[in-house]
């Protein structure tokens, strides 16, 4: 997301957080599930939620992860009766705003500075979600997993002596949501960069050690963090 002084996550928050109460919710809560009627527009004020599609066979796909001062449109804008077109999900307590769907759509549409902002928001998610197409297209399945690995150090990382920590429990089966695989494929690809020494894993938590290794095998543009990111 675009955190200017004049993002549209700035914006709303300004006009609405002196009177839209935040709304604290546990972890594992569904905010809402694929093909309900969109409601709500939810800032996300602190916490992690998981963004994602169930498929007719029962895998589960994580489209992207966003955290703290996100701003979640999920369902097509200006349209009568709309649906949210993906599920999201808490992965851990959060707090968040809830902004009526109508009322945020007339002050876009009613602010000139807040639709100009909006678009700058939309043109970036639609970078991120063509890189991401990109990647798992050009690199395959292995391919797909570092990137998503450098990915969660842009958007979680934390510099430490023993690489890049990613500040962000995951569990094998939800690193392979993640990149679209199955949980054997990337368990042995993960097997494969600890023997290399690429990786480390604890505590459910990855520390990448050497990041320019997973840069190199996706010849990595080394996008801006703003694109090149989960969320």
């Amino acid at each position: 997301m675009l955190k200017t002084g004049n993002s549209i996550y700035s914006l709303l928050y300004h006009f609405f957080y002196k009177t839209e109460p935040v709304q604290k919710v546990k972890a594992g809560s569904v905010l809402f599930l694929e093909k309900d009627s969109a409601h709500y527009v939810y800032i996300l004020l602190s916490g992690s939620i998981a963004l994602g599609r169930v498929h007719v066979r029962g895998k589960d796909f994580i489209l992207k992860v966003l955290n703290n001062r996100e701003l979640i449109v999920e369902y097509p804008l200006f349209k009568a009766n709309p649906r949210y077109q993906f599920y999201a999900k808490t992965l851990d307590d959060c707090e968040l705003l809830y902004i009526k769907r109508e009322e945020f759509e007339n002050f876009v549409m009613t602010d000139p500075e807040a639709m100009t902002a909006l678009a700058a928001w939309l043109s970036t998610s639609y970078l991120k979600a063509q890189m991401k197409c990109q990647d798992l297209i050009m690199n395959g399945k292995k391919g797909g997993l570092y990137s998503i690995l450098i990915r969660l150090c842009n958007s979680y990382g934390i510099v430490t002596s023993d690489g890049i920590l990613i500040d962000l429990p995951l569990t094998h089966q939800e690193l392979a949501n993640l990149t679209y695989g199955t949980r054997e494929v990337i368990q042995r690809a993960l097997k494969e960069l600890r023997e290399k020494d690429i990786i480390a894993y604890d505590n459910q938590k990855f520390t990448i050690k050497d990041i320019h290794y997973l840069k190199r095998e996706v010849d990595c543009q080394n996008c801006a963090y703003e694109i090149c990111g989960v969320n």
